[in-house]
């Protein structure tokens, strides 16, 4: 049985991808954590429902799209963390950089609290929050987002995993995966899952031709990307299932127009000292865009062109200097063709040394695939700021090509930067790639890429040197709504409800898993959020006093709550309750069956220890402080010496916030061996490093470190500049599709990620292909294909209907046969009649003794069990039954003598490639090619087909040598059956 249901992006323009594999025996596989720009919540509804369920986590591909919510998901959802996910390394690493980005970019990542739970809060403590609060989650830190991905495990392509299953799955002994490359990005995966007679491959987003970086999808044989061979490779060729993508570009081009396009558009605007703003993800297709833009500036260069050597070409993440170190250390994930650069590269840099001790100097090194010289890195907003502005203030304007962070201008650099680049009319900003619409409010790419599909205002007809056509739409002074979202710090009523909600959370996780580590390290969350709430704010001393007392309060009243219920502590009653020194621990597991240690988390920085300031006050001054606590009505009374000595307090809580502000600028930095100097990038450093971007800095405001709420204001900029789009997704197209998919031959094929009338274009073509493949390979002109293209929620069964039959062997049967050895395997041909057996079966399955019986009996007898399966139909277990016998067929029997002299024929065993024939046929000393769909030709007179049932047909002019010879070939490759 395989059941499947999409959780998200089936059926809308969404890109956000969730998966839901469900097969037999409760095994539930969740593909891909995907999440949206919106980063909401209530997307993930359905996800935390299924989590006490799932049995691992697979990845496809390092995107926002695939793996956005996943840190999300192990922060802030019970259990999730403590199940297996598998992916690609590259997958893992870009992954991991690719969040350190979205939440360093934007706070919006960190999502609110539902209003509902807070409502529920608010009126058990007698509070009244607004509705419009939109309290901020905690969100992941970079430790944590690198724990998180670190548990990952690792996988290499083409490789059987068989994955551990989580503590609440059933067991999953006998399923497999393997991960196949899909193209497109970096480590990205087609997923093929093998569970019993089930084999479903998962492929999204996948593209089958070469690009500069990525190979090709790894569908064909012969290759990455095929290798002009049209068979599908073996693994993946009919699976009972393929879960296909049916989102595709809107147009096509080869990837030599495509790049020319792309960096006539960028000539252009550069030509008239324009600035270009190209929005990228910050982690898989930038990859691409960085590599096409840098060669090219290295080659415009290298021939004197003015326009590229005056330009300036800059890249803009928070985590882009990480990403880049990942790619050089990812070579043997990409492109053959980049390999050999940098083994070009590196055997360039060694001559260069050598010359260098034989008295010859050289200028410059040879600079490897993603050793940038004209590439800047900005991973600062003082860096970025500062680029803006000196492009504004130029005396002598110069072109400037910006690549920023993120495709959706909704959070990261790009917005920063088109915000300073609107008005002016020599700007383009050019789309690489079909922005998502969101259900609510589309975001600012998709809002430009309507305009440029529009053509309303305006069009500048371009045309390329090898005179393809473009378009540059002029966006006519139309005003654009931008939202920023900033954090402000709660207090008053706000921080009460925030934390009674935060107590309520931790009584829930305490009484719900027995007092685990989770809730210890929610509450040190809890305890370092306000003191770092009351570091930054500006109350007074006696303000902050009080929420350290109220926030005690709360901890000791939900504490007793938790300690007087015996069972829900389980065996941490041991350290957490008094005079207890004894638990049972017979028949116990995991946690429960050893001594409970708690682990004080501490919190620090790359420096060592946090410091807090209140924590070193004299006994006088808490003496005071204490006072003041205890009786409300001294609170309004100034004592000079512990006045003075909490001005100082605020004074070096101030310095500690200015030193944890310089380290959120940076959050990849500190965790990355990422250097500052000019070598990281093999040319120019990571951008402009001078004073007035230190200053710039200086002036940021300082970051919210403790609880907070999201504010956000919107505000309509008048937008003058151009708008230019070369579709630079590196998507499969229609063509692709409509010809692998007959060559794959699914059994069922389920339609996702995909609008609905895609879906439906596509579901039809491909029922049309499939079915008319499926009734010339038959006798049933009727049969028919089932393809599935379900809604977000809808569950579909797409299981093949495949039973056995199990018989008994009679014994003078099994002394008859004659065994032989094909691989590995033992096979024989049997002839005989089936006879109603007498031996009973019980319907109920049989216990573990057994099974262990009937285990070691099969392990100890030969080849020639006495029980066999047949692949036929269905037999009843409801019922009490009796298995039938297989014994020799009487002699006198003419039907009997029919079918004994035809199965005593020689049978061929095995999988003939007509790609492997050819290979033979070569270095025999003939000429073979293929000709036509399917179809070697050899020495111009044989032609041999393979159908799509597997049967060979050689077709011969003249020369039977060459027939002979390529009819022993195929036996060669065939095993030979002996007929018994």
């Amino acid at each position: 049985m395989f059941t499947f249901c999409p959780l998200q992006g089936a059926l809308s323009e969404s890109t956000a991808s969730q998966s839901l594999l469900e097969l037999d025996g409760g095994v539930k596989i969740l593909v891909d954590v995907g999440w949206d720009e919106t980063f909401d919540v209530e997307k993930l509804r359905e996800l935390e429902k299924q989590v006490p369920t799932l049995s691992f986590i697979l990845l496809t591909h390092a995107t926002v799209a695939h793996v956005g919510a996943y840190a999300h998901c192990c922060k802030h959802i019970p259990l999730f963390s403590t199940i297996p996910a598998y992916a690609t390394r590259p997958v893992i690493d870009l992954g991991r950089t690719l969040t350190q980005d979205l939440y360093a970019s934007t706070p919006l990542a960190a999502t609110t609290i539902p209003t509902s739970s807070l409502a529920e809060v608010a009126y058990a403590s007698s509070q009244a929050p607004s509705l419009n609060s939109n309290l901020l989650l905690q969100p992941p830190s970079p430790e944590e987002i690198t724990r998180y991905f670190a548990n990952i495990q690792a996988v290499q392509y083409s490789q059987p995993q068989q994955p551990r299953s989580s503590p609440f799955s059933p067991d999953i002994t006998n399923l497999t995966v393997t991960a196949y490359n899909s193209g497109r990005t970096l480590g990205g995966a087609i997923w093929h899952i093998q569970h019993g007679l089930e084999s479903i491959v998962y492929a999204v987003d996948w593209n089958q031709g070469k690009e500069n970086v990525f190979s090709g999808a790894a569908w064909l044989s012969g290759g990455h990307g095929g290798g002009g061979s049209t068979e599908v490779i073996e693994q993946l060729r009919k699976p009972t299932a393929l879960v296909c993508s049916s989102r595709t570009p809107d147009t096509t081009l080869s990837r030599a127009k495509r790049d020319e396009q792309l960096l006539e558009s960028i000539k252009l605007c550069i030509a008239r000292c324009g600035t270009v703003l190209i929005p990228v993800d910050s982690s898989a297709r930038v990859l691409e865009l960085s590599y096409l833009l840098e060669h090219a500036w290295r080659n415009e260069v290298d021939n004197n062109n003015e326009t590229f050597k005056n330009a300036q070409l800059y890249l803009a993440g928070h985590s882009i200097g990480s990403t880049l170190k990942h790619a050089r250390s990812l070579f043997e994930w990409m492109d053959d063709k980049i390999v050999r650069e940098f083994e070009a590269a590196a055997g360039g840099k060694e001559s260069h040394g050598r010359g260098q001790r034989g008295g010859h100097h050289h200028d410059q090194k040879v600079a490897g695939p993603f050793d940038f010289k004209h590439l800047r890195l900005l991973e600062r907003k003082g860096q970025v700021s500062w680029v803006l502005k000196q492009a504004l203030g130029d005396q002598e304007p110069k072109g400037r090509v910006i690549l920023a962070t993120d495709s959706s201008l909704e959070w990261g650099f790009s917005k920063e930067v088109l915000k300073s680049i609107a008005g002016d009319a020599r700007n383009l900003v050019l789309l690489t790639e079909k922005p998502a619409l969101n259900e609510n409010k589309p975001s600012t790419a998709r809002t430009l890429w309507e305009w440029w599909k529009e053509r309303k205002d305006g069009v500048a007809t371009e045309q390329t040197t090898s005179g393809e056509t473009f378009e540059q739409v002029y966006a006519g002074g139309r005003e654009l709504e931008i939202a920023d979202a900033s954090k402000q710090a709660l207090e008053g009523n706000d921080l009460s409800v925030y934390q009674q909600w935060l107590a309520t959370q931790h009584q829930l996780q305490a009484t719900s898993h027995g007092g685990s580590g989770m809730t210890l390290e929610a509450w040190a969350d809890l305890n370092d959020a306000l003191s770092d709430t009351s570091s930054e704010s500006e109350e007074s001393e006696t303000e902050q006093q009080g929420k350290a007392y109220f926030s005690a309060n709360i901890t000791q009243a939900s504490r007793k709550k938790v300690v007087l219920n015996d069972e829900d502590l389980g065996v941490n009653i041991l350290i957490k309750k008094r005079g207890v020194y004894d638990y049972e621990v017979r028949g116990k597991k995991g946690r429960e069956a050893m001594f409970p240690a708690v682990v004080q988390r501490r919190r620090h920085d790359d420096f060592g220890d946090l410091i807090r300031p209140e924590d070193y006050l004299r006994a006088e001054e808490r003496e005071v402080a204490d006072s003041q606590e205890t009786d409300p009505a001294k609170t309004k009374q100034e004592d000079n010496l512990g006045k003075k000595r909490s001005l100082i307090a605020v004074n070096a809580a101030n310095k500690a916030t200015a030193n944890n502000k310089r380290q959120q600028q940076q959050p990849t930095r500190a965790h990355s061996d990422e250097p500052d100097d000019a070598s990281a990038t093999g040319g120019q450093g990571n951008g402009p490093q001078t004073e007035e971007v230190d200053e710039l800095d200086e002036e940021e405001e300082a970051p919210i470190l403790g609880p907070a709420k999201l504010v956000i204001t919107t505000h309509k900029i008048p937008i003058n500049l151009r708008i230019a789009f070369v579709d630079f997704s590196g998507l499969h197209d229609k063509r692709s599709l409509h010809m692998l998919i007959p060559l794959i031959q699914p059994r069922r094929l389920v339609l996702v990620a995909g609008t609905e009338q895609e879906s439906q274009s596509l579901a039809a073509d491909c029922k049309k292909l499939l079915s008319a493949q499926l009734a010339a390979n038959s006798s049933n002109e009727s049969a028919t294909v089932d393809v599935f293209y379900p809604r977000v929620g809808e569950a579909v069964n797409a299981s093949v209907d495949t039973n056995a039959w199990v018989m008994k062997l009679s014994d003078h049967l099994v002394k008859k046969l004659k065994w032989q050895d094909v691989n590995g395997l033992g096979i024989a041909t049997i002839t005989g009649v089936l006879l109603p057996g007498g031996e009973f079966v019980p319907s109920d399955p049989p216990s573990d003794d057994a099974n262990n019986k009937r285990q070691k009996t099969e392990e100890a007898g030969s080849p020639s069990s006495s029980t066999a399966a047949l692949t036929t139909t269905a037999v009843n277990n409801a019922k009490p039954r009796t298995l039938p016998m297989l014994d020799i067929a009487p002699a006198n029997s003419s039907a009997t003598a029919t079918v004994k002299a035809a199965s005593q024929q020689p049978l061929h065993v095995g999988d003939l490639r007509l790609a492997d024939l050819r290979r033979a046929m070569l270095n025999g000393g003939h000429k073979a090619e293929f000709r036509g769909e399917g179809t070697l030709l050899i020495d111009e007179t044989v032609a041999v087909r393979k159908s799509a049932t597997g049967r060979i047909e050689l077709e011969s002019v003249a020369l039977p040598g060459t027939f002979y010879a390529a009819r022993q070939k195929i036996y060669d490759v065939l095993a030979v059956v002996q007929g018994g």
